[in-house]
């Protein structure tokens, strides 16, 4: 094995004994290497290990052995980070993704709507894991692409498994800003910005990851409600405080409006087509709705001169960014999806056969882990 790639592997060392650690290594390079299905049999199989006596000491490590994934996480983050982005804002991406697995062993298991197989038009359900996974955005100069590198991947029960298990269900939102949270305790004083899609254009989650220091950029409704700043409140002023002030068009308008002052910008790697010229209008303004959080956001118009694709509107916490800087990070996005893709197609994913809760909570997130060590 090359030092260098020995070397990434050695750092993931401390979170095991000796004992384990020894059983752990060879998991995780016969993870790398095996084709088609990625159960303990066939990693082991790739390593010349089809012949070991002692081979559920492997399933122990994934089942029973005491090491922690996210400290894990937090490893291969600190590699991300000094590799990619030393300096200058760290771009993360957040969205979920649908593992298909049956089996009534599988506690955690629920029907979801299938994004691969499913349209506008044509719905389709599947049973299988829901999994919320956090990912570094980082542009490859000799790839000439923006990597998504997953570090750090939880599993979100179903609603169903919760209630069964007699467990407070905890809805994917909650999941997502604890992951991004816990981003942020590990690199105090960095410029974290989290790039997500429509499904995280809520209020109360856009507020809690602004009171902690993380610019967030995702789609907004071209109907949402914006408001104008609350005015100062005058000295004896009776009451509560004002939380906006005069009701503006909503963007829907904007875009029909013949005043709308409009600016063409070019946006590099525009979904795999390279640069595209669009025009774009962008504002603050705040974003309100009865009895959730008030969040004051920069929003941007986007539409097509040439009418290839629909207009668009897309919203960043952070009032002092670019429009051009906002839609350049937000099309990085489409690499999560792309990751998600090649994990199925070349580690495995959904190819695994654990079914005890610890190793299935273990395998996937790890899957992805190996994802960046073969990148």
């Amino acid at each position: 094995m090359p030092a260098r790639f020995a070397g990434l592997i050695l750092a993931f060392a401390p979170l095991f004994v000796h004992r384990s650690w020894c059983h752990a290594r060879i998991l995780l390079v016969g993870a790398i290497l095996a084709p088609g299905r990625r159960t303990v049999a066939s990693l082991l199989r790739i390593m010349s290990r089809a012949n070991e006596r002692r081979f559920v000491n492997f399933h122990r490590v994934l089942n029973r052995a005491a090491w922690s994934p996210r400290a894990g996480a937090r490893i291969l983050l600190g590699h991300l980070v000094a590799a990619f982005a030393p300096r200058g804002p760290v771009v993360l991406g957040l969205d979920d993704t649908i593992e298909r697995r049956w089996g009534k062993r599988i506690g955690a298991r629920g029907i979801y709507r299938d994004p691969v197989r499913s349209s506008d038009s044509h719905f389709v359900k599947t049973s299988g894991l829901r999994w919320l996974s956090l990912m570094r955005l980082a542009p490859i100069p000799w790839a000439g692409r923006v990597w998504a590198l997953p570090f750090l991947t939880a599993l979100v029960p179903s609603e169903r498994a919760c209630r069964e298990q007699g467990r407070r269900h905890k809805p994917l939102l909650a999941v997502g800003r604890q992951l991004v949270l816990q981003t942020r305790r590990w690199l105090p004083g960095r410029d974290l910005v989290l790039v997500a899609d429509s499904g995280f254009a809520a209020l109360a989650f856009l507020d809690a990851l602004s009171c902690g220091g993380v610019s967030v950029i995702t789609r907004l409704r071209l109907d949402a409600a914006l408001y104008d700043p609350a005015p100062p409140r005058r000295p004896g002023t009776i009451g509560r405080p004002r939380t906006k002030g005069a009701r503006r068009p909503t963007l829907a308008q904007v875009l029909m409006a013949e005043e709308t002052d409009w600016h063409r910008r070019t946006v590099p790697g525009w979904y795999g087509v390279g640069e595209r010229v669009l025009e774009v209008a962008s504002a603050t303004a705040v974003w309100r709705h009865a009895g959730l959080p008030v969040v004051p956001i920069r929003w941007v118009l986007v539409r097509d001169p040439d009418d290839r694709f629909a207009p668009q509107a897309l919203l960043c916490t952070d009032l002092t960014r670019d429009p051009e800087q906002i839609l350049t990070w937000f099309v990085r996005r489409w690499s999560v999806e792309v990751t998600f893709q090649e994990t199925r197609a070349h580690l495995g994913v959904e190819t695994q056969r654990q079914w005890s809760d610890k190793a299935i909570a273990r395998t996937t997130g790890s899957l992805q882990g190996s994802d960046v060590c073969v990148r």
